[in-house]
């Protein structure tokens, strides 16, 4: 318990004196809200929600995957 302990404070310490990495992690943060937030609306399908089993969603993605 003593080393958790200590490698929290490690990192608490080592966050409260950055400058530049504040900005840094703020950037990260941003890009992660975006990817996660603002991409799923226009990129993740919500087709599959239609279907109440496991096996019409199977038919579906059968029927799409082997269509020439």
């Amino acid at each position: 318990m003593n080393l958790l302990k200590n490698i929290v404070l490690f990192y608490r310490d080592g966050f409260r004196n950055m400058q530049l990495g504040k900005t840094l992690w703020l950037v990260i943060f941003i890009k992660l809200f975006v990817m996660f937030a603002v991409l799923k609306v226009f990129i993740y399908d919500t087709s599959l929600r239609n279907f109440e089993t496991q096996e019409a969603k199977s038919d579906f993605v059968l029927e799409n995957l082997t269509k020439e």
